[in-house]
């Protein structure tokens, strides 16, 4: 009896999951795959838009931008770099306002970028 249950819990899971698909085709929203280059920017770009929201402090932000993507992504490189900067405060120059500063600047630039290609029309 519990296999059958299971079976039938797999088997609505996958219509939700074939309506998910069908209810998002519809709405039209752009949908990455996590692991391409443009899901994760999409990922980061949503990340800064929570610490310009105020749910993340710049610490917070750059400490996940570094552990999700390290240095590797272009996008976020110098974000990573910022966290860094955050672990070496006490030997540099730079207060935590002015690391702050530039991590928040960064998140403008992030969150102002389209997040979905704008239409080109087609040629003449």
């Amino acid at each position: 009896m519990a296999g059958e249950q299971q079976q039938q819990m797999i088997m609505k899971a996958g219509h939700v999951h074939d309506l998910l698909h069908a209810a998002l085709d519809e709405l039209g929203p752009t949908f990455y795959s996590m692991a391409s280059d443009a899901g994760q920017e999409a990922a980061a770009r949503a990340l800064a838009r929570r610490m310009l929201a105020g749910e993340l402090t710049p610490g917070e932000f750059t400490f996940r931008i570094h552990r999700r993507y390290g240095h590797e992504l272009p996008l976020t490189e110098r974000l990573a770099e910022l966290d860094d900067e955050y672990d070496v405060l006490e030997y540099g120059d730079r207060t935590a306002a002015q690391v702050d500063a530039e991590v928040t600047a960064e998140a403008r630039r992030l969150a102002v970028h389209p997040t979905v290609p704008e239409p080109t029309d087609p040629p003449s």
